[in-house]
């Protein structure tokens, strides 16, 4: 039986710590949404315009050079990735890392949907594999930030300059909370639903030029299904990257990232989303190193996730973090805490931009709160 623990009285004013979707930037509201696009054809004037606009925004907000090609796609991060894996792959030997559980899907798909046997490098949740293995002759697929484990890369410097392969980073939690250095990266991947707390469904592919040389000259051994095809005549689909998306998209969505996005260039642009996701992981980090039965799964700082924070509580597991994420809940002090299902018992709390630092700050209480309330 639960002991009764007096419960904190300061409670966070938007406890949306969800990995995914995560928050809405703070301020937003559905009325706030511009609306002319919807209902229209996405071919019209003004989808068109709107997607365009959507891309420019996303290109101004990653400060991402001209040498480089944004894309709107279907699938979310997920069917961004398997794009570029299913038109791309197959011209060199492959190399997968992997260090949580998207990175063993990518492992997944690589051997066993396109059967290319691909060294795979690994490391258990909380670690980070040995990246100077990592053989650049081959094409290498990694996560950026690994948001059911919280590690990341610290860096690009591990991406040789001189690579014959073709980098492809699933960068869905880094994008928009890191400095990321895009002479190194060829190919790229995200959905507005992380650091943006934009909706789900749609996933953003970002190319570079050795990608576009490498889809221009190189024909997969497989099929390639139609939502896939970035290729028309031997030459890239330039369209794609224009706002002319392969499937129809959802304009209400395109329209929530473009509110997403033009918060972020009131804050500053990409300064100021760093600032923001950096002081949340700080408030976070004061509240583990406070507690000593709370500790980071990733015990390493440099590699340690600043957006999705994953965390471990000792003693715990699934059913008692099934608890302790359901109190908080409940009480409308935190949503979506527990650890992602593959991932060991424990908490994941998301620090990207669209959370308020004072929200990040005011868990702490509930967090003592929720184990008291359980260990008593």
């Amino acid at each position: 039986m639960m002991t009764e623990v007096p419960t904190p009285q300061l409670r966070p004013l938007r406890p949306y710590f969800s990995s995914g979707p995560c928050a809405k930037p703070p301020g937003w509201d559905a009325s706030k949404i511009a609306t002319e696009s919807l209902g229209r054809s996405h071919r019209a004037k003004i989808g068109k315009t709107r997607l365009a606009y959507c891309i420019d925004l996303m290109r101004e907000m990653l400060q991402l050079p001209d040498t480089h090609r944004i894309g709107i796609v279907p699938g979310s991060d997920t069917g961004a990735f398997e794009m570029a894996m299913w038109t791309m792959l197959g011209a060199k030997p492959v190399t997968t890392l992997a260090w949580e559980s998207f990175g063993e899907g990518w492992v997944t798909d690589a051997a066993k949907q396109l059967k290319l046997d691909p060294t795979v490098i690994r490391a258990d949740y909380g670690q980070l594999p040995n990246l100077t293995e990592v053989d650049w002759s081959n094409d290498v697929l990694f996560t950026w930030n690994g948001t059911t484990s919280g590690v990341r890369v610290p860096n690009g410097d591990w991406i040789a300059d001189d690579r014959e392969g073709l980098s492809f980073a699933d960068a869905t939690s880094a994008v928009f909370a890191y400095d990321l250095p895009w002479d190194r990266i060829d190919v790229a991947t995200f959905s507005w639903q992380k650091v943006l707390g934009g909706e789900g469904g749609h996933g953003v592919l970002i190319l570079g030029p050795r990608a576009v040389e490498r889809l221009e000259s190189h024909t997969p051994a497989w099929p390639l299904p139609k939502v896939f095809r970035l290729v028309s005549k031997g030459a890239l689909a330039e369209g794609v990257f224009k706002g002319e998306t392969i499937n129809t998209p959802s304009m209400l969505a395109v329209e929530d990232a473009i509110f997403a996005l033009e918060w972020a260039k009131s804050l500053g642009g990409l300064d100021g989303l760093k600032t923001r996701s950096d002081a949340n992981a700080a408030a976070l980090d004061k509240i583990v190193e406070e507690r000593g039965w709370l500790s980071h799964l990733a015990a390493d700082p440099a590699s340690r996730s600043k957006t999705s924070v994953c965390l471990s509580v000792a003693g715990a597991d699934a059913d008692f973090i099934k608890k302790f994420a359901g109190l908080l809940e409940k009480e409308g002090a935190a949503y979506d805490i527990a650890g992602y299902r593959d991932a060991p018992p424990g908490l994941r709390i998301w620090c990207g931009a669209t959370v308020d630092t004072a929200d990040a700050e005011a868990l702490g209480p509930w967090l003592d709160w929720a184990y008291a309330t359980l260990t008593a």
